[in-house]
């Protein structure tokens, strides 16, 4: 019988710890498996992790106090096997994916799983009664610093695959003389650059884009070994970033001969901590180009234009509002439903252009895109057609349909200050009832407080209700809310997503139109 309940114990123990590895897990491949970004994760959600509930096994150690053994295990059973049945059950907007790092580092974690449990045995042999179950307890409780330890175990191997890797990319991207590699950076705008410009140049030339949101050295890399093929005339490659050398990295495995640079702001801040360094990182493109390359820059924004590096390649720039630049948009008309505007060249030639893209940062994005096909050689007679089929990209102010009652503006991909002001500028033309839900701004350093409050000011004008995500980390927002006297009762703040699109079926009128302004990832539940 005892060793039966034993048996129960032990795997009861087993499976409440793995639910938690796994989920630690999870939480490290949202944080690109990066130490220091886990660490932060757990910091913020250390009483999460370390609630009170975790340690109510320890009750089992009265028993063992009292000479019941038998006891003690039925207690650990059952409150191993309560702990298990009342976990959290949060819906997972993106799972945990198994890819060949994350089976390693399960392998790595079942070693040291499996250290726990030897130990715990020869403790036990030796007549130990207690210190078998505080090292379980300890590992069940402590699963996240487990996982910390695994991942830097397996470190020196995961940098010498990936290096493997890096190097045979490189490699193919070298021995492919024809081709010509377009490098997009900035701190948003990229996808959409990176998108539009495929439209256009790829119904002249075989194009080859990153896909999704693989803008790191290994996403690059995954995309050149799978994707590439010698037919490729162009390589568009998005450029992501988050500290400094980041770029000149990306730079170095695929010697991009074209630039561009959508904007400079501030995201990432928890990492760059600086404007200056956001500025620095993203001009690393510009001074990795040839002599013979060309970078394209938006010269509205101030923080490309008061850059003073040193840039060997050529330089054309775009704008709106200035007149200095080689290719600039006029005569802009928006309404609910895109834009008109028209296309002034270097030469002082018009094009006039239609498009289903909404707010004036797509202007921009296109104006990018537009300029580099025609410097690329795309037939201008082409262009103006080209530019009214594009689409916009997946939750980047992307219009649906969701009912007969509710149109949903979804711009859940990623909120930042400029995007965010354009989206609720968007809402604020359009008919009926105006809703946002959101959860705010991340990854804005110290400025995080005062651009989310501005953000909620912004907000109190565009918005006939609002649905915050989260009463944490809405705070600024709320803040900002109450600045500008926007109605506590048209404000609603949510425990998470589905609560609060449960609200907004509540609250949606016929004709109602939705923001969705920013989803954050998992890591980020409160």
């Amino acid at each position: 019988m005892f060793e039966l309940v034993l048996a129960l114990a032990s795997l009861l123990w087993l499976g409440h710890a793995v639910l938690r590895l796994l989920n630690g897990v999870h939480m490290l491949q949202l944080n690109s498996y990066r130490n220091e970004r886990f660490m932060g994760w757990f910091k913020g959600h250390v009483k999460e992790r370390l609630s009170l509930r975790e340690w109510l096994p320890l009750l089992s150690f009265a028993a063992l106090l009292f000479q019941a053994p038998m006891l003690g295990l039925i207690l650990w059973t059952l409150l191993y096997a309560m702990l298990i049945w009342l976990r959290p059950r949060k819906q997972e907007k993106k799972k945990l994916v198994y890819t060949a790092r994350v089976k390693r580092l399960l392998v790595t974690i079942g070693v040291l799983v499996a250290a726990a449990l030897a130990v715990s045995l020869t403790f036990a042999s030796a007549g130990d009664s207690f210190a078998p179950f505080i090292l379980l307890f300890a590992v069940a409780l402590l699963s996240d610093m487990v996982v910390l330890l695994a991942n830097t175990m397996n470190l020196p191997v995961e940098n010498r695959i990936n290096r493997y890797y890096l190097n045979d990319a490189a490699q193919i991207v070298r021995q492919m003389k024809h081709l010509t590699v377009i490098g997009i950076t900035g701190s948003y705008g990229k996808t959409s650059v990176k998108h539009f410009l495929n439209t256009l140049l790829s119904q002249v030339y075989e194009v080859l884009v990153t896909p999704e949101s693989y803008n790191t050295p290994m996403g690059v890399t995954k995309t050149i070994r799978s994707m590439l093929r010698p037919t490729h005339r162009f390589f568009i490659t998005e450029m992501g970033a988050k500290q400094t050398g980041d770029i000149r990295e990306l730079c170095e495995l695929v010697s991009p001969k074209i630039g561009i640079l959508t904007a400079v702001g501030p995201q990432h801040l928890e990492t760059f901590k600086t404007l200056e360094n956001v500025q620095r990182t993203k001009f690393e493109l510009g001074e990795s180009l040839p002599p013979d390359g060309i970078l394209f820059m938006n010269m509205d924004d101030e923080n490309i234009a008061s850059y003073r590096g040193n840039i060997a390649a050529r330089k054309v720039s775009i704008g709106i509002h200035r007149q200095d630049v080689d290719y600039r948009a006029q005569n802009i008309q928006y309404t609910g439903k895109g834009a008109a505007f028209e296309l002034v060249k270097p030469d002082g030639s018009v094009l006039a252009c239609e498009t289903s893209l909404l707010g004036e940062h797509n202007i921009y994005n296109l104006l990018l895109s537009m300029a580099v096909s025609l410097e690329l050689g795309v037939p201008e007679e082409k262009l103006a057609l080209l530019v009214k089929r594009i689409k916009p990209v997946k939750h980047r102010l992307e219009l649906k349909k969701l009912s007969d009652k509710i149109t949903i503006l979804d711009d859940s991909f990623n909120s930042n200050p400029v995007g965010s002001k354009a989206a609720l500028d968007v809402l604020a033309q359009m008919p009926g009832k105006r809703i946002l839900i959101t959860p705010g701004m991340i990854e804005l350093g110290e400025q995080e407080y005062e651009l989310n409050r501005k953000f909620g000011i912004h907000a109190a004008g565009a918005c006939d209700y609002i649905i915050l995500v989260g009463q944490k980390q809405t705070k600024p927002i709320q803040d900002g809310l109450r600045e500008a006297g926007y109605p506590q009762e048209r404000l609603y703040i949510a425990r998470d997503l589905q609560d609060a699109l449960r609200q907004m079926h509540l609250v949606a009128e016929q004709g109602s139109i939705v923001l969705l302004e920013n989803d954050l990832p998992d890591n980020y539940n409160e």
